[in-house]
């Protein structure tokens, strides 16, 4: 067990911001994969905007890795102009 003050209260944010990480890498999961089964493409136009903004955000926070976000997006936006 941690003996410093310092070290118990690392081990508070690190607990904090692993469930703030986890919390926000699968809502951007499950908004991907929201727009993956869309077929309007008014709709899923309207929910890729929102879902590209969050994905370039964790991105952006390395929740996830910007390459990933960014690759994500591409593939998003080729599914919609697909539709």
């Amino acid at each position: 067990m941690a003996n410093h003050k310092s070290s118990l209260k690392r081990i508070r944010q690190a607990e904090k911001r692993r469930l703030e990480n986890r919390y926000w890498a699968k809502t951007a999961r499950n908004a991907v994969r929201r727009i993956r089964k869309m077929t309007d493409k008014a709709e899923a136009t309207a929910a890729f905007d929102k879902t590209s903004a969050l994905l370039q955000r964790i991105g952006r926070k390395n929740i996830i890795s910007k390459n990933k976000a960014s690759n994500l997006v591409s593939a998003l936006q080729k599914h919609v102009n697909s539709l």
